[in-house]
Parts: C-alpha cells; sequence; structure tokens
C-alpha cells in the first residue's frame, strides 16, 4: 500500500510530554496540595479558560484603542462579538485578579469574575466553576496558581512574560521571549494535557471526561469527517469534536469553525474555489453535569460552536430527530445500571432488545439510530461486544451483521485507557457500503494527498475489514501505553486502501497476523463473532534458512549443556544446605 502522510504534520503528536505543558503541569500540580485531582481540575482548568479569554479581549481591546479615531468603541461588547470574542466585564479582567491574588478574598473575587461572564455571555451561563471562595480551598496556593497562569500569554500580538519553568537548551526557558504563532495552539496543547493529566490521577473516574487522544486521533483519521453533522452521544470533555475540528483545520484549511477573532486567517485549499468551506454542524450530548461543563468550556477556548446538552442519552436524547453523517464515540464500557428495563419498547432497538445488565450494544444501536443514510460511525467498545452471546447479545451482533451495516473492526493493544485495563476494539458502522459518494468535498485533497476531493467509495457489500493491531504501540510510561504517529498511518491507510476504489490510496493486501478482508459466509461460520485474531491469522514467520533436522541437533545439545549445568548447580545447593544442618 502506498504510503500516506503524517495524519496531523506533527513528528510525534501522540506523546503526551512535549516539554512545556509537562513542566507547567508539574508546577501546577505542586500547588495541588492534598485537595483531591478531580476537584483541582476545575479550580486549574477554569482560570486557564479564564486567563485565555481575558487575554484574546485585552488583544482586541488593544486593537480598538489603535482604531478609536476611526469610530471603534473599545468599551462596546458587540465589538468583541462581531469577531467571535468573549466580552469579558472590568471586574473579571485577569491584570485585576492578578493585582490581588495574595489578597485573602481572591476566591471570592475569582468567582465574582465568573459569574460576570456568564452574565455578559449567555453562551456561557451555567459552564463556569464558581466555587473558589470555599473554604477547602487554600489561598495562598490559589494565589500561588494564578501566578503561575499569569506567565502563559494566550496573545497573539505580543511575546510571551519571563517563564517560571526551568533552564532548557541554549540556556532558554520554554516559550520565553516569543511571539506565539498560534496562542490558541498554545492553549489547545496545555488544556488538553492537563486533561490528561487529571484523567490518568482520577484513574477510573478519569474515563469518564477524556479518551486517550492516540484513539480519538485514530477515529478521526478513519472517518475523516470533512464535512456535514458530527455527533457524538457520550462526549465526555468534547475530545472528539475537537480532534475532528483539528483535523479539518490542519488539511482543509477554509473550515467556518476557526479559533475566536480569526476567521479572516482562513485561505482555501489549494485547488478549492473560492469561498467553498469544509465544514462541520457538531452535536453531543453528556450526562454528567460536571463532565458537560468541561466539554463546553474546551469547545469555547477554541472558538467551536456546538450543539452540546446535558442530560442522559437514553433516557432524555436530546437530539432524537439528528441524523449524522458522522458519529464518533468512547461509551463507558459494560453499563448495567442504564435503566434498560424501562427501554424495552424503545424504536431504537430494531436489531434486538439489549439486556438490562448491560448497556453495550444499546449504545451501538442507539448510533447506529442516528446515522444519516450514508453515514458512517466509529466508536470505541469493550472486547466482549465482539464475542459475547450472554443476554442475547449474540443475536444482536448477528443481526446487525446479517444488515451488512458492520463496515470494519480493530482490536486495540492494552493499557490505552487510563480508566480501566479492560481489553478495548474499534467498531466502524457504515448505513450503505454499495459505494457511497465521500463527504470530502472537491478541491479538498486528502491527507495523503489521494485525489481531488469528492471520489466516491467502492462497493463493501458482504463484507468486513478486520485489523489486529493489539501488537503495535509503545509504553508511554510505566503503566499506559499509546498508538504512534507510524501506527495511526499503519490502520487508517489500511482501512482506506481497502474502502476506496484499487488505486486511490495504494493497493490493499490481505497481511498474516494484521489484516484480513472477509466475507460474511466465514463469519457466518464462526457463529457471528466479530474478533479480529479470528479472522487474520497467524503472522508469517520469516524461514532462517537452516535445515530442520540441523536445528533440532544443535537446539537438543544446548538443552542437553544446560541440564547438565543445573545438575551441578542443584549438586553445590544441596552441599551448602547440608553445611548447615538441612540436609536431607
Amino acid at each position: 500500500m502506498k504510503k500516506r502522510k503524517n495524519p496531523t504534520g506533527r513528528s510525534d503528536a501522540t506523546s503526551a510530554t512535549v516539554g512545556y505543558e509537562a513542566q507547567l503541569w508539574q508546577m501546577a500540580d505542586a500547588l495541588r496540595g492534598s485537595m483531591d485531582a478531580a476537584e483541582y481540575k476545575h479550580v486549574c482548568l477554569g482560570l486557564l479558560f479564564l486567563k485565555y479569554i481575558s487575554d484574546a479581549f485585552e488583544e482586541r481591546h488593544t486593537a480598538l484603542l489603535a482604531e478609536k479615531a476611526k469610530g471603534a468603541d473599545p468599551e462596546d461588547p458587540d465589538e468583541y462579538r462581531a469577531q467571535t470574542i468573549f466580552w469579558v466585564p472590568p471586574e473579571a479582567r485577569w491584570p485585576d485578579l492578578k493585582a490581588q491574588a495574595r489578597q485573602a478574598t481572591i476566591g471570592q473575587l475569582v468567582d465574582d469574575a465568573m459569574a460576570a461572564i456568564e452574565r455578559d455571555n449567555s453562551g456561557l451561563k451555567g459552564v463556569l466553576p464558581k466555587d473558589y471562595a470555599r473554604p477547602a480551598l487554600d489561598k495562598q496556593r490559589l494565589g500561588s496558581l494564578i501566578d503561575l497562569i499569569s506567565n502563559i500569554s494566550f496573545r497573539s500580538d505580543q511575546p510571551s512574560p519571563p517563564s517560571p519553568l526551568p533552564l532548557g537548551e541554549g540556556g532558554r526557558r520554554p516559550g520565553e521571549g516569543q511571539v506565539k504563532r498560534s496562542a490558541f495552539d498554545l492553549l489547545g496543547r496545555v488544556y488538553e494535557y492537563f486533561l490528561s493529566q487529571f484523567a490518568s490521577a482520577e484513574g477510573k473516574k478519569g474515563g469518564e471526561f477524556y479518551t486517550p487522544r492516540c484513539i480519538v486521533r485514530l477515529l478521526v483519521e478513519m472517518l475523516e469527517p470533512f464535512q456535514g453533522r458530527v455527533y457524538d452521544p457520550c462526549c465526555g470533555s468534547a475530545g472528539m469534536f475537537v480532534q475532528s475540528v483539528e483535523f479539518l483545520r490542519a488539511h482543509a484549511n477554509g473550515n467556518g469553525n476557526l479559533p475566536a477573532g480569526r476567521q479572516a486567517a482562513a485561505k482555501p485549499a489549494k485547488g478549492a474555489k473560492a469561498g467553498a468551506k469544509p465544514d462541520i454542524s457538531i452535536y453531543g450530548q453528556e450526562s454528567n453535569y460536571t463532565t458537560w461543563r468541561l466539554a463546553k468550556m474546551n469547545l469555547a477556548i477554541r472558538g467551536i460552536d456546538g450543539q452540546i446538552s446535558h442530560g442522559d442519552t437514553f433516557h432524555n436524547d436530546r437530539h432524537p430527530d439528528l441524523k449524522a453523517d458522522f458519529i464518533l464515540a468512547n461509551p463507558p464500557f459494560n453499563v448495567s445500571d442504564w435503566g434498560g428495563e424501562r427501554l424495552k419498547d424503545d424504536k431504537r432497538w430494531h436489531y434486538g432488545t439489549p439486556p438490562a445488565g448491560n448497556a453495550n450494544f444499546a449504545w451501538v444501536q442507539h448510533i447506529v439510530h442516528h446515522l444519516a443514510p450514508a453515514g458512517v460511525a466509529g466508536f470505541v467498545l469493550a472486547n466482549g461486544s465482539m464475542s459475547s452471546n450472554q443476554s442475547g447479545e449474540g443475536e444482536i451482533r448477528k443481526s446487525l451483521i446479517e444488515a451488512d451495516l458492520v463496515d470494519c473492526m480493530v482490536a486495540l493493544p492494552g493499557q490505552l485507557f487510563y480508566s480501566t485495563q479492560i481489553p478495548a476494539c474499534l467498531w466502524f458502522i457504515a448505513r450503505d457500503k454499495r459505494g457511497q459518494p465521500s463527504l470530502r468535498p472537491a478541491g479538498h485533497p486528502s491527507p495523503s494527498g489521494r485525489g481531488a476531493g469528492g471520489e466516491g467509495y467502492r462497493d463493501r457489500r458482504g463484507h468486513v475489514l478486520f485489523i489486529d493491531a493489539r501488537k503495535l504501540g509503545r509504553m508511554a510510561d510505566r503503566t499506559h501505553k499509546e498508538l504512534t504517529d507510524d501506527d495511526l498511518t499503519r490502520i487508517a491507510n489500511t482501512y482506506h486502501a481497502w474502502r476506496l476504489p484499487a488505486g486511490q490510496a495504494g493497493e490493499y493486501a490481505d497481511i498474516a497476523g494484521f489484516c484480513k478482508s472477509t466475507p460474511l459466509e466465514d463469519i457466518r461460520k464462526h457463529g457471528h463473532v466479530l474478533t479480529p485474531g479470528r479472522y487474520v491469522g497467524a503472522e508469517a514467520v520469516e524461514d532462517d534458512g537452516e535445515p530442520f533436522a540441523e536445528k533440532m541437533r544443535r537446539l537438543t545439545a544446548t538443552l542437553r549443556e544446560q541440564q547438565a549445568e543445573a545438575a551441578k548447580l542443584d549438586a553445590a545447593i544441596a552441599a551448602n544446605l547440608e553445611e548447615l544442618g538441612y540436609g536431607g
């Protein structure tokens, strides 16, 4: 298969440790004291949000002051809203908070600032944390955290202030004295890095709001959501949406959802017609209220607009009529208390009523229900979903397979998640496998450079692609693994080569031990089990050229030598025990 370019254009974007963010995290975490990570998360992320919108406001304020002679009014909120920048009232501006960071009342001042921002920006109502005045929050540590965050400049028109971080290579501190090429990018990296570290610190609960970046990237790279409606029914902190828009910005150069106040900088992609704007509309739902607030902040700081609702997806579907072009999700694994007994006759259960004791196939069918006629979905589930026959799950899976909805299955390596050691897999569902057109618009080449956009997919009816990626990945730390850029490229390339017409993304070929295009009749023979290992076979072992008889003689001789050495050691140990009076 023709090798595809690095999906993000980064040298190593999967690695969590990127220097500046890691050191900043270490300093912020040192100020946490004995506070629980789940609480400190909102303290830190709320202040990062406040600093960013204040910096964006101050940057626009400076520009308006320079245009005052032309009629610009720096104190008119509409001057900011016209550029999709949040209006920050005087009492909420960062320089004032920084000046009072060491006051005993700093907690109340931050709460008042958050309330004032919500008051003057309706889109943030009920989103920002407002409990900085609580007695349990050490005000001296809060002041120190404000001082630390003050050293991060999110302004694109000024050099960063002197950095508090240790000296790096060349005697410079990370980010010091440099004009930010993109303050927005810096904020995104810092915010996401902090999210990942809080997820790690919280363990199992961390999985409720954070999906590892490499998994999100893989889903996005495989589905390529260039244009249309994107939906996540359990959106957590909105990582799927952030990565989708990041993908689009990196490859389409013209999406309407640009960072606040920076829309004018967009240029059409090479070969695209003027005014052609691939765009996505974002829809999401999150049942946990505090996580929903994180999602709203995460999108707001990146200038992404979306319809993100709070509520139970199964019992209070906030997007009941939505038919999405792309669905990306990481539902909680094997949830037993989802209230399934109250939804036995739900219209979403077209392929069978899911068991009340496990929500896995409720999520699958909810996703299928919300797909547009040509829609595609990619989502994470526990490995058990591929083979379980308990409580009717096998029959539901059989119905999905026989309806020819399953497009691809990917077995993931272990240890990818902060929240669970349960092995996981990726499901890819396609409502129409007949060779429907791609949603990638004409004039917008894919990341691999194939085609000019607008090409259709090949007819894949009656086949499922299996990918066994369990041997991929590297250890990111002592307990967690991550997929590398090369891993992501290999998996995504394999899917695109299989899904697109021959030659569009290289030639697809089955690879023993890694991938296999399998007809439905073979899946039926295996009882409708979807575990990739059953189909891809064993990895081919290269012949070393040594004749079998010679190899056996050599190995047998080695074994005899080792047995003789073992006998000597046993005799020596027995003699030592005899001397100590413990002989037999």
